[in-house]
């Protein structure tokens, strides 16, 4: 009797314990479900690919400067350097300014079969020089000397133009020129010759510089002219300064 009373016991307990434990199970699955669905699935954005592919947004331009980097502050493009001038005048093969004018003292030289005389004046030129050594030369010379005749006193002038060629070397410059031009005498002669006739003038000399801007000149011209009906051969010395410019 007793082993059947135990026996139902142990039945029974095994059965109440067996019905607690698939109460509990049911129960603990009910909530997890519960607890799973009570979340938004539909709130829940894993990745969202850009409407146009890989387009950027309309707030970013493709354009945009890229941002400096540090405290570097990008500056804007310089403008386009003007050209330096040119050199002016360095000892020795140099570029030289372009202009000269020689004032100076001089002397002539005249003879011819009317009257011979020795003139004393003054003597000017420019010369405009398209290169180093090549240059258009202008000048103008008067020179007076005593009296011939009564109350005559000779006057001799001379004009005319043409090319000077220059050997530039440190502060030395020798230089030649031709002159072709006019020239003019007085006192009148018997005879009725002219006063006027034509000059030209052949030559050298040699200018030292002092400093980019001045220059002593020596020169020697040989001067060929053709007054009273014959020609005459004369000579020219003269000694000055030149400013360069």
């Amino acid at each position: 009797m007793k082993r059947q009373l135990i026996l139902a016991v142990l039945v029974l307990g095994t059965a109440c314990g067996a019905q607690a434990q698939n109460s509990g199970a049911s129960t603990t699955d009910q909530n997890a479900a519960a607890e799973f669905s009570a979340s938004p699935t539909e709130n829940i954005i894993l990745f969202q690919p850009p409407a146009s592919g890989l387009s950027m947004p309309a707030s970013t331009p493709l354009s945009a400067p890229p941002v400096p980097f540090g405290n570097a502050v990008p500056t804007a493009a310089s403008p386009t350097p003007t050209p330096s001038p040119d050199p002016k005048f360095l000892y020795g093969g140099r570029d030289d300014f372009r202009w000269q004018l020689a004032i100076g003292a001089d002397w002539m030289r005249f003879r011819s079969s009317i009257f011979n005389a020795s003139a004393v004046g003054f003597k000017t030129s420019v010369t405009y020089f398209t290169n180093n050594w090549f240059g258009v030369e202008g000048n103008v010379t008067a020179t007076f000397a005593p009296e011939i005749y009564d109350r005559e006193h000779v006057k001799l002038v001379t004009y005319g133009g043409g090319p000077k060629i220059v050997w530039r070397e440190r502060r030395w410059e020798p230089w030649a020129h031709a002159i072709f031009g006019g020239m003019h005498e007085q006192p009148q002669t018997a005879g009725g010759f002219s006063k006027h006739t034509w000059m030209i003038e052949l030559g050298g000399g040699a200018d030292y510089r002092f400093n980019p801007r001045l220059s002593g000149r020596l020169e020697g011209d040989w001067v060929r002219s053709a007054f009273f009906g014959e020609g005459q051969n004369n000579f020219e010395l003269m000694g000055g300064i030149v400013f360069h410019f």
